[in-house]
Parts: structure tokens; sequence; C-alpha cells
């Protein structure tokens, strides 16, 4: 049977739950899914989900005296006739109402389940999430694991470092996520003081796009950091980055691992609870201590000088991504979790 699927997205300006929104609904729609989407007016947000060809409405998510938005998802509910309503995360879920179809809750974080109340059934980006779930008394077997996946970008290829005044010979580190305190790219900016030998690139943007650069100019290592804002191109990114360093002190899952995987670059993350359950230290990755400054400055200068190591983590870090986290692979553990749950309401 085929499955006709209505997204609804507030979310904020960029991040991880954001990108994996597009990155899903233009993957199903090569698998040949209907899809529609509700997102809270967004110009770059818009322009993907007009390229991807969808139909979207954009509505305005206030906090308040919302009417607009309840209104404007009912009418693309009677207009798209949906068998699916999947709302993503928790504000999308609680502006989003009962109606004649399945609601389908998704979590990128450690929401409270009461702002799920009116869904059929949750997804969660990791098995953790859907454990702190049903630990709130949510049903297990209402409960359902919903990954993101790692777009390969067959077609990028490496940037010119000398357009970012970057030396080629010059290790590359590069830093991928919001400018907000929870990415800790404060720590990776004093771990840089003792890797001189070390380039920066941080790709985002978000409330630290002020404060950071100042860091950087106070630690002495301006001159060797590039803050690139927020970037589509990260398969271009990564296929010139010499290393990746992830080191959220707060992080439910972390898509920047698995990219990292996918794209063959040495990993440097820290133990948020995302990376902890993931990354294996000196397997698949190397993970060092929460805010851990020196731990940090040692693995970076592990994932640059020590070659054997260096071949052994992007190896594992490759099978594991190929055995969990590819476009295929995940995109089909969607459809078959959307296929069971409408089978069982016929």
């Amino acid at each position: 049977m085929s499955v006709r699927v209505l997204h609804v997205m507030a979310g904020a300006d960029f991040g991880g739950a954001e990108t994996a929104f597009i990155d899903l609904i233009e993957t199903l729609k090569g698998y040949g899914v209907e899809q529609a989407a509700v997102i809270r007016h967004h110009q770059l947000r818009a322009g993907q989900l007009e390229k991807i060809g969808v139909p979207f409405a954009q509505v305005p998510f206030r906090k308040f005296f919302d009417f607009e938005t309840k209104r404007a998802i009912k009418q693309m509910v009677q207009s798209f006739k949906p068998d699916i309503v999947q709302s993503w995360m928790d504000r999308a879920s609680k502006k989003t109402p009962n109606g004649p179809y399945i609601r389908v809750g998704w979590l990128g974080g450690y929401y409270k389940a009461k702002y799920y109340k009116g869904c059929d059934y949750v997804g969660a980006v990791t098995q953790d999430i859907c454990r702190h779930m049903i630990d709130q008394g949510w049903p297990g077997n209402k409960t359902q694991l919903m990954r993101t996946f790692c777009k390969i970008e067959e077609d990028a290829i490496p940037l010119d470092r000398a357009e970012y005044n970057t030396p080629d010979s010059a290790p590359l580190l590069l830093g991928l996520g919001r400018l907000h305190s929870d990415k800790a790219f404060d720590i990776l900016l004093q771990a840089l003081v003792a890797v001189p030998e070390a380039y920066l690139w941080i790709a985002g943007d978000g409330v630290l796009r002020d404060e950071l650069p100042k860091m950087a100019e106070d630690l002495g290592v301006a001159n060797r950091v590039r803050f690139l804002g927020w970037r589509t191109d990260r398969g271009a990114l990564l296929k010139t980055a010499d290393v990746c360093v992830f080191p959220s002190r707060v992080e439910p899952f972390g898509t920047v691992v698995v990219e990292a995987w996918a794209y063959r670059v040495p990993l440097v993350t820290a133990m948020s609870d995302g990376p902890k359950a993931h990354v294996r230290n000196e397997e698949n990755g190397l993970i060092i201590p929460i805010d851990n400054v020196e731990a940090l400055s040692e693995a970076i200068h592990k994932a640059i000088h020590n070659k054997p190591l260096i071949e052994k983590i992007v190896e594992q870090g490759w099978q594991d991504f190929q055995s969990q986290f590819t476009q295929d692979i995940v995109a089909q553990s969607y459809l078959d979790f959307y296929q069971k749950i409408c089978h069982q309401t016929v």
C-alpha cells in the first residue's frame, strides 16, 4: 500500500533536526512516498522543499494565540489527506491537532512525554531517548527507533583551502554545529592553543557568533580559525578536512558522528549521551571526557599524527556507518514502520 505523510516542523533557523527533516523528505520522495509539509516561515527551508517538489505551507508557530498555525495544518490535512502526520519535536507536536490520521511524534532529544500526549506513536533518534519516553510511561509498543542518516554527496569535491587563507600543508580541523554552548566550541578553541600546527574551520551559526571569534582573539588562535557560518556543503567540507572535532557537552545523538564516519574522516568527540552510545575509543573514533581541554588537545594530536590509529578508526567508523546509518537502511526502516502502523489500523 502507498503511504501519504504530512510532516510538521517548527524548528530553529539551523540545526541537526532541521537538516534531517529535509534529508528524509528528499530521500522518501525518491522512494515514491507522497509527502507534504507545514513549516515555520523560513526562506532557505522553503526553497529546499520547493526544489524537492513537495507541497508545503509556511506558518508562524507562535507560542501564544496562534490560531493561524492550527488552521493551516487543518487546511493542509483537508487538501492532502495524509495517512500519517509526523510532527518533528515538541512544539510541532503540541500544535498538531488530532484527526483522521495516525500521529507520529519525532524526538531528537530528551523531551517531556506530555508534549506528545496526542500522538499515537513516538519515534526517537536513539535507543536511549526511546528508553527515556518509556520511563515516563509511554508504551513500549508505541515507541520506535527513527534514526537520522548521512547522505553522501558523491559529487562533492574538496574546497580550495587558499580561498580560506589556510595552508595546504597544515592539518585542518573541522567543527560542525550551532554556535551554542551545548556544542563546546569554547573548549575546542582552548584546545587549539596546544595544537599550534593545526588550523580550524567552524561551520555553523548561532547565539555565540560574536563571542567565539572574540574568544579566539583572546586565546591568540584567531589567525588559525575560520568561522564559515551555516553551510549546506557538508560533503565538501568533510572532504577537505583532516580531522572532524565534535566536542559537544550536550548531544542527544549527533549526526556529525555519522557524517565523519561516512566521509572517512578521523573523529574526535566527547562523552555526551549520543556519542558515548556509538563511539568506542580508539576503535571507531577518539572520545574524551566532556569539557577536558587537555584530553581534547591530546586526542587531536593523535588524530593528526598517529597514522596506524587513524587508519583503524576511519575503517571501523566506515563499517559502522555501512551497517547502521546509510541513507537506504534508515529510509527503509521508516518505510517499514509507516507500513506497519497503517496496516494495524486497517
